[in-house]
């Protein structure tokens, strides 16, 4: 049974003062649920989610899930986890064990209060996939030894436990395998494409391409993504479980998404060309007839209109304080 004396839910966001955190607290909170952000602060921010403070429903606590959490909860989403190349490289170790440890804290917690709990999982599960689109019955082609394993192999432990956990304990548990998520709120400093080719058109730098610019890519705007994360959560199905893909499933080419970026900037910023990084897939797609059917989701943001509301973003905090001195350090 829930654990909450009220009408409201309480719910733990892990990660929540990150880019995708955030915006679901946000949605949470519009749903009517008593929020705890949980964040460590590694790659989220309090600027995120400074908004929020003040809100007789929001509460934020300072917190590693590497270590135990003791809360009265009835729905996690365990979302605590660097997400960018440059971020999870920078300390693999604690890379894997924010997925495994850290699952394994929160899949405890939501054993012991009988929460449901939904795990954010990857589309890089796949790794440089020989199938395409991905359908979620693809187990991928991942190389467990390169540095981008610490991430993508820690999430596919993750999803390892989380199973477990179902089978074993019973846990309620939700799946999702987000695709390439962008929008405002996005670090400047996390090496990810879309953030990329913004900054360098906003600050006329060079567009840097890693690769000839013909890998493709299909980008998810971030209210989209947050509204399939509730909708597989609140999906009374307990049996339904996942992985279900969430992605936008229009694919764009790296060099197609660099012009489109100058073109809406205006930016007279060149475009250079680099090697490719290893182990970077040439092909990422979502399939999404499974989220279509259970969860009646699609994206509905176009591209353009995406992009137009994460330049405009990134053209204000650039003007910012915090934002240059973050930008600088990176």
């Amino acid at each position: 049974m829930p654990v909450t004396m009220s009408w409201r839910k309480r719910v733990v966001v892990t990660g929540g003062a990150g880019f995708l955190g955030s915006h679901l607290c946000e949605r949470l909170l519009r749903e009517y649920c008593d929020v705890i952000c949980v964040d460590n602060f590694y790659t989220g921010s309090k600027i995120n989610i400074e908004h929020l403070i003040g809100n007789p429903y929001f509460e934020l606590i300072r917190h590693d899930i590497t270590f135990p959490l003791y809360l009265e909860v009835d729905e996690i989403y365990n979302l605590a986890c660097p997400a960018s190349p440059i971020h999870y490289q920078f300390d693999p170790v604690q890379t894997v064990k924010v997925n495994v440890h850290g699952s394994i804290n929160m899949l405890g917690l939501a054993k012991r209060t009988k929460a449901k709990i939904l795990q954010a999982s990857t589309s890089e599960v796949y790794g440089d996939p020989d199938v395409h689109p991905q359908p979620e019955s693809y187990r991928g082609n991942v190389n467990p030894l390169g540095p981008r394993a610490c991430y993508d192999e820690g999430k596919r432990c993750a999803e390892t436990l989380f199973f477990s956990y179902h089978r074993q304990h019973a846990v309620r548990i939700k799946v999702a395998r987000i695709f390439n998520t962008y929008g405002p709120r996005m670090h400047p400093n996390d090496g990810r494409v879309v953030s990329n080719f913004v900054i360098q058109a906003l600050t006329g730098k060079p567009i840097t391409i890693y690769g000839n610019g013909k890998q493709t890519r299909s980008f998810c705007y971030v209210d989209d993504l947050i509204e399939g994360l509730v909708k597989l959560m609140n999906n009374t199905d307990d049996n339904f479980t996942g992985p279900v893909n969430l992605g936008n499933p229009e694919e764009i080419t790296i060099l197609e998404l660099a012009e489109t970026v100058l073109e809406l900037t205006g930016s007279k910023s060149e475009i250079v060309f680099k090697p490719l990084p290893t182990d970077d897939p040439m092909q990422r797609c979502p399939d999404i007839s499974l989220a279509q059917k259970a969860l009646d989701w699609k994206p509905k943001v176009p591209l353009r209109e995406g992009l137009k509301k994460t330049i405009d973003y990134f053209d204000d905090c650039l003007r910012a304080d915090w934002c240059r001195i973050n930008f600088k350090k990176g």
